[in-house]
């Protein structure tokens, strides 16, 4: 049988005080959402189904995909009214898979393992021992200890309040069975809905094996209804992106004080600071050092580069034997060579820097082409925007650049040429030439300085 997926994700979520839909939050810098579908997609899932409700635009713009189909909920009449909005799409004879938007951390290891329940004669229901249950189904089982029922809060007696096992609202079923059962769904009960957890009683009656699967975690199953629970989540899940990273090698300071909001992989020997964000897709090759407090979005880092405090990277390549910072921006489309230096406040964008070149102190560099082992001053910047266009700055190898220069763009500076301190420079500089554009400095002895009235 082929496998289906149905996601519900119509809620509101009003205990987020937001107005943005519930499954939207994100968990690691993505709507929570977003990790349900990613799971299930390494299920290779034929179709996968989101039902939605409140916030639907919202929904479709963020989760719009060639392999996500959405299932509109006019009215929010229980789990079971949901799932029967997507029963007409579904397959005559495949295995459903029923997930929930707002329990992001649900893994697919085990989600396989429920799957192996879905038969004809057979469905899987993923269960949980909580020391205090308060809110959550009860699973109710007879005495050959076979599920029965699932009974929920409002609606159980005081023998059945005592039970620990819940109900996590993940099942997987064949959809030839949500054919005879939705149908017959009730809203007699003290919440007025469809459940869909009434299924089981019904499956029960008809002899269909209940079999229960239990998640390596809790926090597999935890749902978000709140932004404390949010939270909570965000840090179990980063905790788990931190003992992976420390497994394959990684140091780092604190376990505790690492964001992955996106794909980081790692060569051995790597050091992590406190503090660290690494977003989008970050490569960080051997020996690799970052200092805290650094953010990396899509970013490749070679062997033995070393990153001092506050830098920010963004869509760079750095090849190798780099220092850059401390409180350095690299822009997008920045490149360094292996052994150019990037100092403290020092921004670029657009950017290449040829082997040995060093860039050090306080100056802005876009658009531009620095040559090996040019030395650009401090307080240096290209002025490479005149309002409309931006134009090209190209410093040659070993070009000497003084302190506080301006080049204005389109400008070249040639191999080993020298640009004095406090220069505009907007005409070409020749090799090995001096370039110097100060104005002649006055002196008027014994001035008298203005003094207040």
């Amino acid at each position: 049988m082929s496998l289906e997926v149905v996601i519900l994700a119509a809620g509101q979520g009003t205990r987020m005080r937001s107005s943005l839909p519930k499954v939207l939050h994100p968990i690691a810098g993505k709507p929570m959402v977003s990790h349900v579908v990613t799971s299930v997609r390494s299920l290779k899932a034929s179709s996968i189904y989101l039902v939605v409700g409140h916030g639907a635009d919202k929904v479709r713009d963020a989760l719009a995909a060639d392999d996500v189909a959405f299932v509109e909920q006019l009215e929010q009449l229980g789990t079971g009214h949901a799932v029967t909005q997507a029963l007409p799409k579904l397959s005559e004879n495949s295995q459903v898979l029923i997930l929930y938007g707002d329990v992001p951390l649900i893994k697919a290891a085990t989600l396989e393992k429920l799957l192996t329940h879905a038969t004809e004669t057979s469905l899987g229901l993923l269960t949980v021992k909580l020391d205090n249950p308060s809110g959550y189904g009860r699973i109710i089982r007879d005495e050959q200890q076979k599920v029965a029922a699932i009974v929920e809060q409002k609606d159980a007696n005081e023998q059945e309040l005592a039970v620990q096992e819940i109900n996590t609202g993940i099942l997987a079923v064949t959809s030839q069975q949500l054919n005879r059962w939705l149908p017959k769904l009730s809203n007699a009960n003290a919440q007025g809905e469809y459940y869909l957890t009434d299924i089981i009683a019904m499956a029960y009656q008809e002899g269909t094996l209940i079999e229960t699967v239990q998640p390596s975690s809790i926090a597999e199953v935890e749902g978000v209804n709140n932004r404390l629970q949010l939270a909570e989540l965000e840090r179990v899940y980063q905790l788990e992106q931190a003992d992976n990273l420390m497994t394959a090698g990684v140091s780092l300071a604190d376990p505790a004080r690492i964001d992955v909001r996106g794909e980081l992989s790692t060569a051995r020997d790597v050091f992590i600071d406190v503090g660290c964000v690494f977003e989008g897709q970050v490569e960080l090759a051997e020996g690799v050092e970052i200092g805290p407090y650094c953010v990396l979005k899509n970013a490749r880092l070679g062997p033995g580069v070393k990153l001092a405090a506050f830098t920010h990277l963004e869509d760079v390549t750095l090849d190798g034997d780099n220092q850059v910072g401390p409180f350095a921006r690299l822009r997008p489309g920045t490149h360094l060579e292996a052994g150019a230096k990037i100092g403290n406040f020092v921004e670029t964008k657009k950017t290449y820097v040829a082997n040995g070149a060093k860039i050090n102190h306080l100056s802005y560099i876009g658009d531009a082409e620095v040559g090996a082992n040019a030395n650009i001053g401090a307080g240096t910047i290209t002025c490479n925007y005149d309002g409309v266009n931006k134009h090209s700055t190209k410093i040659g190898s070993g070009a000497f650049i003084g302190s506080n220069s301006s080049l204005v763009a389109p400008v070249e500076v040639g191999a080993g040429a020298t640009v004095g301190a406090g220069s505009t420079i907007t005409r070409n500089v020749d090799d090995h030439a001096l370039a110097v554009t100060r104005a002649k400095q006055l002196q008027k002895a014994n001035w008298p300085k203005p003094v207040k009235k």
